[in-house]
């Protein structure tokens, strides 16, 4: 299933692919994955995994960073959202969208972070524009 698609959904808003806005002072035009019609929702989506080797990877997760850090760049009254790939660690303990807001969750300053499950379409919200987490803990 299509993430836009589904986001849709979950929002009530059909999104736009693509789209850039401006953010910073001086601004700066950002092509975000995910911008709805009426411009209050924008997101960035990340299809990671876990790796083969049965570690974190890294490089993603400084990739998931920088979409974070840019949508802070957006005014608040945006639901500023990443959503990432519905991947579960080895060991059946934790996805890696869960490790994230567990590692990561001061830089998120209001960004949600979702997790989707790429062949049924399930979304679950990982960490909430408040900061709290919102899965089984």
């Amino acid at each position: 299933m299509k993430a836009g698609t589904v986001l849709g959904e979950y929002f009530g808003v059909r999104f736009k692919l693509d789209q850039a806005l401006p953010i910073g002072k001086p601004t700066k035009l950002h092509k975000f994955d995910l911008v709805s019609e009426n411009g209050r929702y924008v997101g960035e989506c990340k299809n990671y995994r876990w790796t083969r080797g049965r570690n974190m990877p890294s490089a993603k997760m400084a990739v998931v960073n920088e979409a974070v850090f840019l949508l802070k760049h957006l005014p608040r009254r945006i639901t500023r959202f990443v959503v990432m790939r519905k991947d579960l660690k080895w060991d059946g303990k934790e996805t890696l969208a869960q490790y994230y807001e567990r590692t990561y969750r001061h830089l998120l300053g209001g960004v949600m972070i979702l997790e989707m499950n790429f062949r049924t379409g399930a979304l679950q919200t990982v960490a909430a524009e408040d900061g709290k987490a919102r899965f089984g803990k």
